[in-house]
């Protein structure tokens, strides 16, 4: 049976901050700006809207 809607949108967002997870380690260990440019650019294309100033940044979530 297919995944309702729903349960297919939080699997592509849990997917989506493990990627940027990984890239985010990846950014932090490269040492030239072209490697670190490309990784940045990965990041854009799985989320358009992440900021580069927070990028290196550790993931850390806000609670309200």
């Amino acid at each position: 049976m297919p995944k309702p809607e729903r349960q297919k949108e939080l699997a592509r967002r849990r997917h989506r901050k493990i990627k940027l997870k990984k890239l985010r380690v990846k950014y932090v260990a490269a040492n030239s700006a072209e490697e670190k440019d490309e990784i940045f650019a990965k990041a854009r294309r799985i989320s358009p809207f992440v900021p580069r100033e927070t990028f290196d940044e550790p993931f850390t979530r806000v609670s309200a």
